[in-house]
């Protein structure tokens, strides 16, 4: 499935993929609040990342991994995924993000966030999205919070390597009748009230 946006092209992540995910994981400070600056191996990238990122696609949960594409100069700047927890049983999808240094700040990761909490949510089984970063990640909390998730943990942190463990990790989610309740616009016609959207 590919999803588009003002700024980006979501597209399913595939083998071809495969250097520009090494790229993008070895520039130390994308990977600061993910693993405190260390890149990821290209071996594991080619090994597991991009399999399980195809066979979310292929699954009917409303999961994947999309390669996110400016649109104006068609360059690969970051990824987007929705994926179930590989042990929950519950009916719900992780959103993850990661973008390249030069596309912080221009509102992509927001826009890609929004997004995909709309493809979550046309899966009917999805009852929540949640995502989850390190306490003192700001930037990406309030991409979180722009993306109309709410707080609603606190995680002990356990990588002594990642700046900022020892303030604990949170996680921000958003459920289904929260996000249907915010697409409902109601307005007032005479005395009464009706829906309008």
């Amino acid at each position: 499935m590919i999803v588009e946006t003002p700024q980006l092209i979501l597209r399913p992540v595939g083998t071809n993929d495969v250097s520009s995910l090494v790229e993008l994981d070895s520039d130390p400070a994308v990977m600061r609040y993910v693993s405190g600056g260390a890149p990821t191996p290209r071996a594991v990238i080619e090994d597991w990342v991009v399999p399980r990122a195809v066979a979310e696609m292929s699954s009917r949960r409303g999961g994947g991994m999309w390669a996110a594409i400016d649109r104006s100069s068609g360059e690969f700047v970051g990824w987007f995924s929705l994926r179930a927890p590989r042990h929950g049983t519950q009916p719900e999808l992780e959103l993850t993000y990661r973008l390249r240094r030069a596309a912080w700040g221009r509102g992509l990761a927001t826009e890609g966030s929004q997004t995909l909490m709309r493809v979550a949510f046309d899966a009917p089984d999805t009852g929540r999205v949640f995502a989850s970063t390190m306490a003192v990640n700001s930037a990406s909390r309030r991409v979180m919070e722009k993306s109309g998730m709410r707080l609603t943990a606190l995680h002990l942190g356990d990588d002594a390597e990642t700046d900022g463990y020892e303030r604990g990790e949170v996680e921000y989610e958003l459920r289904r009748s929260d996000w249907e309740s915010a697409r409902f616009v109601w307005g007032v016609r005479g005395s009464t009230s009706e829906l309008t959207a």
